[in-house]
């Protein structure tokens, strides 16, 4: 039977599909990566990953482990939190993300309900920019963050949509897209597109060359926008909460609307509970 390290290792790298970042996942040497990695595959008779110099890929044993192992790794851990959870009950403190001001007011109407419903749990809030949101899942600098989907990965449970909304494009006020109605979203690939890391299966497909700006935060891809370096795909709510007078806000015709949801690790109480509070309060009427 595999060792707890040895399916950490592969489940990691399955993800990762680099030993350098695996290793800072883990937080062991990329020699300790590749050793876990070789025993395992010694154990199992067969290569799960083909390794070159340019690039680490699943081989289709890899692919299957993968498929069978990491819902079942997820329940495992999810059982072992539940267990936790059920002898000390809703208390403690849950650290809650977000990316912006819409967000952080969403995450406050939601810990106003939980606070009601588990006065013993407190509930502290943390800003995050998109290129730590998954450094920060991973690494437990919180419990969850409020995001746009999808963000997927074998270790993340994502809540069911909380918001939906209309895509719009931020564009320098003297853009000649500040002027129409809508901008298709063909005319996408006549520009220059801006874009944080987090992953957008969506626009990878209508701008493939978009411009990663891997650190950047929201105000410094707006303020980009608004120097006329590029024009921003953002959500309805950028409008009302990041008015400015060098951007205009222009709706993206054609586009399918943004997703929004919690995403987390361990499905522990407190998270169970915090994510009903978040459905809860969405389903009220206004």
């Amino acid at each position: 039977m595999a060792e707890t390290r040895e399916v950490e290792s592969f489940l990691a790298l399955a993800e990762e599909l680099h030993f350098g970042r695996t290793a800072e996942r883990l937080r062991v040497s990329t020699a300790q990566v590749s050793q876990t990695i070789r025993k395992l595959e010694r154990r199992i008779g067969a290569p799960l990953f083909t390794r070159t110099s340019r690039r680490v890929e699943l081989t289709p044993v890899g692919r299957q482990l993968l498929a069978d192992l990491g819902p079942a790794w997820s329940a495992v851990g999810a059982a072992l939190d539940r267990a936790v959870e059920a002898g000390r009950g809703v208390t403690g403190t849950l650290r809650v993300a977000f990316g912006d001001a819409a967000g952080g007011q969403l995450l406050a109407g939601v810990a106003e309900l939980f606070r009601q419903r588990a006065p013993g749990c407190a509930v502290e809030f943390r800003e995050v920019r998109p290129a730590e949101v998954l450094p920060w899942l991973r690494e437990g600098e919180v419990d969850v963050v409020l995001a746009g989907l999808p963000l997927d990965g074998p270790d993340l449970v994502t809540s069911p949509v909380l918001v939906r909304e209309t895509r719009f494009l931020a564009v320098a006020a003297g853009h000649p897209f500040a002027r129409r109605d809508a901008v298709p979203v063909a005319d996408l690939a006549r520009v220059t597109v801006l874009r944080c890391a987090l992953p957008d299966p969506w626009l990878d497909e209508h701008a493939p060359g978009a411009t990663v700006r891997p650190r950047a935060g929201l105000q410094e891809l707006l303020t980009l926008a608004g120097a006329g370096e590029g024009v921003l795909p953002v959500g309805a709510h950028i409008r009302r909460y990041y008015p400015r007078p060098d951007v205009a806000y222009v709706p993206l015709d054609g586009a399918p609307r943004l997703e929004w949801a919690l995403v987390w690790r361990s499905a522990t109480a407190r998270m169970r509970a915090f994510a009903e509070a978040a459905a809860d309060l969405v389903r009220e009427p206004a």
